[in-house]
C-alpha cells in the first residue's frame, strides 16, 4: 500500500510541472496598450510561437510579394522601430521582420490585430 502512495505522489509531482520550467521563443506580444503605445510585452512559450506559419530564418525570397509598409499598424512601426525601407510580412495576426539581403525572416512580432 505505501508503494501505491510513494507511486501516486511522484506522478502528481511529475505532473505539476512549474511555469519556471517552460521554455520560451524570440516571439514577443504586447499585451497592455495604453494611449496608443505598448507598455507591456510579454514573451511567448515556444509551444505559443509554433502557431506562428512562419519562424524565424524562412526565408521568402526575391519574388514574394511583400506587404506594403503604409498597411503595418503605426503603433508596431513605432515599438518595435520598423524601417520604411525594409521588407515586412504581415499575416494572420504577425509581422514578420525580413532580412532584405538574404531574404530570412530576421524577427516575428506578434501582434493582436490578425
Amino acid at each position: 500500500m505505501k508503494f501505491v502512495i510513494a507511486t501516486a505522489a511522484a506522478a502528481i509531482a511529475v505532473a505539476a510541472t512549474p511555469a519556471s520550467a517552460r521554455t520560451y521563443s524570440d516571439v514577443v506580444r504586447c499585451v497592455k496598450v495604453a494611449d496608443g503605445k505598448c507598455t507591456k510585452w510579454d514573451r511567448l512559450t515556444t509551444e505559443q510561437a509554433m502557431k506562428a506559419q512562419w519562424k524565424t530564418g524562412y526565408v521568402f525570397g526575391p519574388t514574394y510579394t511583400y506587404t506594403d509598409f503604409s498597411t503595418i499598424p503605426q503603433n508596431f512601426v513605432t515599438e518595435y522601430g520598423l524601417d520604411p525601407s525594409g521588407r515586412y510580412v504581415y499575416q494572420n495576426g504577425y509581422i514578420y521582420v525580413v532580412d532584405p539581403t538574404t531574404y530570412a525572416v530576421s524577427k516575428v512580432i506578434y501582434t493582436t490585430n490578425p
